[in-house]
């Protein structure tokens, strides 16, 4: 696929999240997709596979939330079939903790499908207000 193809999916995907649609995010993942969390600690790994990413990574994860999580993007840049995403999360856990995370996303696409998701962020938050994916 082209450059603004993929653009327009990852600006389609983030318009969605902004107002607590995930499901486009859900939907632009190939089956073999796979999803890195870089740094220390229990976020830092690596799920591999649409079911996977989905299972042990995402329900655990949202199971957490009190409210709708949104996440909204503050800049995406890309390049053939990279897509680098400057972005903002936003929820309140259920116990009660703010999770307003910063995030860099990059995605790597093919065939018009999320391939790869490389994450950095403040796991130091993550493992202070979210109980850690089994």
């Amino acid at each position: 696929m082209s450059e603004s193809t993929n653009r327009a999916i990852v600006q389609s995907i983030f318009a969605a999240l902004a107002e607590g649609d995930r499901k486009p995010f859900a939907d632009a993942m190939a089956e073999d997709f796979s999803w890195t969390i870089t740094g220390y600690g229990p976020w830092a790994r690596t799920w591999r596979g649409k079911r996977a990413v989905q299972a042990g990574l995402m329900a655990p994860l949202f199971a957490q939330f009190a409210d709708t999580y949104r996440n909204h993007a503050t800049r995406i840049l890309c390049d053939g079939d990279t897509a680098v995403v400057e972005c903002r999360g936003s929820v309140a856990t259920r116990a009660g903790a703010r999770y307003d995370n910063q995030y860099c996303y990059v995605i790597d696409f093919a065939d018009g499908k999320m391939t790869a998701l490389t994450e950095y962020m403040d796991t130091a938050l993550a493992e202070a207000v979210l109980s850690p994916p089994a």
